[in-house]
């Protein structure tokens, strides 16, 4: 486990954010967005595009219009020159990677100012694409005559979970009403209308147990947030939470390979964020948690600690994830009603800012001190964990 001087806790801050309001924009290519994300989000900091000398994004996907060295890529179009880049790609945990990786970069002395950006056309993306994972050769060859997909590898590990521990299916279909919810309140969210847990078992079967109210969205969007010192945050125009703890894992690409399809590698990264900040799950009173599917909030509530094995099910009905339960998430609407253009962990960042500086454009708590990120990429691939604390 990673100790907490492994990290540099508190010595950075997030100190501007920005999400695109789009949500569906055809015709636009997504640099065009990360550029707008990046711009915005340096006003927010008040730092000039020539101060940056950091930059980190992931850009790999078809939708996002990257390919090889697709940081250099983006960074080219948006005319950033950076002495320090990372292009880690861990599917939906890459921007809270980028993050820590950041943090640890200025500790170093490598860079000061960090812009990480993201965006993508998942909507509008014209072109054909196949789904990730699905190569004909590779550890890919093993699963593409079966018909694998990204549903249907989540599917696997919710009829897993289901079958071991009892949950039903009207306790996942609660976790899409409660971000539809939260999304209400939300102007910008995809989704806003409320829904009821029998919307979600009516709702089309799209891979059983998953039915379509169970997956998230597909919009178009991006969103840039800012990392510096401590020190360079005191000049800048709002300042910005600190972050705390950081923590990443792998596991397995294909599901064929997960060890266990109930758990998944935020056990590691939650340990790891959690003992680089010095705190527990008990410090946590709010957490922005990937919701690719419902299955995905549910295995990382447990995994995480916030939930004994085997108990979210009841952690659910009794509204542990409600405005006044143990734990709300996602309180922007998340990806289930919000947006997910392809790797939702950028938004759940910025919904993390949003929240400790109490300006989330959907459910605010009265003043958190602290926010647990957590990403989830590829079929339960990877994980990545921060924890953000108020501040100036």
């Amino acid at each position: 486990m990673t100790s907490r001087a492994n990290f540099p806790s508190g010595t950075c801050q997030i100190v501007g954010a920005f999400e695109s309001p789009r949500r569906r924009a055809p015709n636009i290519h997504p640099f065009q967005i990360h550029s707008e994300v990046i711009a915005a989000a340096l006003a927010d900091a008040g730092i000039a595009p020539d101060e940056v000398d950091g930059f980190a994004t992931a850009a790999s996907f078809p939708a996002e219009a990257g390919w090889q060295l697709n940081a250099v890529e983006v960074a080219e179009y948006v005319g950033l020159r950076p002495r320090w880049i990372c292009g880690t790609d861990i599917g939906g945990a890459s921007a809270l990677s980028h993050v820590g990786h950041a943090v640890a970069a200025i500790a170093a002395g490598l860079c000061e100012v960090v812009v990480i950006s993201y965006a993508a056309s998942g909507r509008s993306w014209p072109l054909p694409a196949p789904d990730f994972n699905s190569g004909p050769t590779g550890p890919g060859q093993y699963e593409v005559p079966y018909g694998i997909s990204t549903i249907s590898a989540y599917a696997l590990a919710a009829t897993r979970y289901m079958h071991r521990y009892g949950l039903r299916s009207e306790q996942l279909a609660q976790i899409a009403v409660q971000m539809r919810d939260y999304a209400h309140l939300n102007p910008e969210a995809m989704f806003r209308d409320p829904i009821t847990v029998d919307d979600v078992l009516a709702s089309t079967m799209i891979s059983t147990p998953l039915r379509k109210l169970d997956c998230c969205v597909v919009s178009d969007s991006g969103g840039a947030v800012v990392v510096t010192s401590r020190e360079r945050a005191r000049d800048t125009r709002r300042g910005g939470p600190a972050v705390l703890g950081f923590g990443e894992a792998i596991s397995q690409i294909q599901m064929n390979q997960m060890a266990d399809l109930t758990t998944t590698s935020a056990e590691y990264s939650g340990q790891r964020a959690f003992a680089s900040a010095g705190v527990g799950p008990d410090d946590i009173r709010v957490a922005q948690i990937y919701d690719s599917f419902t299955i995905t909030v549910a295995l990382t509530l447990e995994t995480l600690g916030f939930v004994p094995r085997g108990e979210v099910g009841d952690f659910i009905s009794g509204g542990g994830l409600g405005p006044t339960g143990r734990l709300p998430i996602n309180t922007d609407g998340g990806g289930l009603s919000s947006n997910h253009s392809g790797r939702r962990g950028m938004y759940a960042v910025i919904e993390a800012v949003r929240q400790l500086r109490g300006e989330s454009p959907g459910f605010q708590l009265d003043a958190p001190e602290l926010c647990l990120v957590n990403g989830t990429g590829g079929w339960l691939s990877a994980t990545a964990t921060l924890i953000l604390g108020a501040g100036r």
